[in-house]
């Protein structure tokens, strides 16, 4: 299985990320973590809280079709895996990111920005999992 590189595309979306996690912690004070937004929508204590959330959701959501727009292309998606095992690692990844109290974006992109101790510990934690479980599922197990 070959991975494309794309530095390009890949520096701009994350000065677009970067930009997005400031824009959020200078206009409302909050962490731009995917997990703990998602979250907060479903179990939102307020009406405002339920506005913003849905507003990022929507904006993640809309952001494919905006691109194409600009571009005239839509992002190339390729998922070599059924939807079972989408299923299954969504439910891992969550309960990952439910013990770890944030997912890869809310401890990678703010937390070590804001040099958080638990992210600090949290992000080579989950790097080193990553590491390990691509070489056994591309040169172990053979997927």
């Amino acid at each position: 299985m070959e991975t494309v590189f794309t530095p390009f595309a890949s520096f701009g979306g994350g000065l677009l990320i970067g930009l997005g996690a400031v824009l959020l912690m200078l206009g409302l004070g909050r962490v731009f973590g995917a997990t703990g937004i998602l979250s907060g929508a479903v179990f939102a204590e307020s009406r405002a809280e339920l506005t913003w959330r849905m507003a990022l959701i929507l904006g993640m959501m809309l952001a494919p079709g905006l691109l194409f727009l600009i571009t005239g292309t839509m992002p190339a998606i390729t998922v070599p895996v059924s939807p079972v095992m989408i299923v299954i690692g969504g439910v891992i990844v969550g309960l990952g990111a439910s013990l770890g109290s944030g997912c890869t974006s809310g401890h990678g992109v703010c937390g070590l920005s804001r040099l958080s101790l638990r992210s600090l510990v949290a992000v080579p934690t989950f790097m080193t999992t990553a590491a390990i479980t691509v070489f056994l599922i591309r040169h172990v197990v053979g997927g």
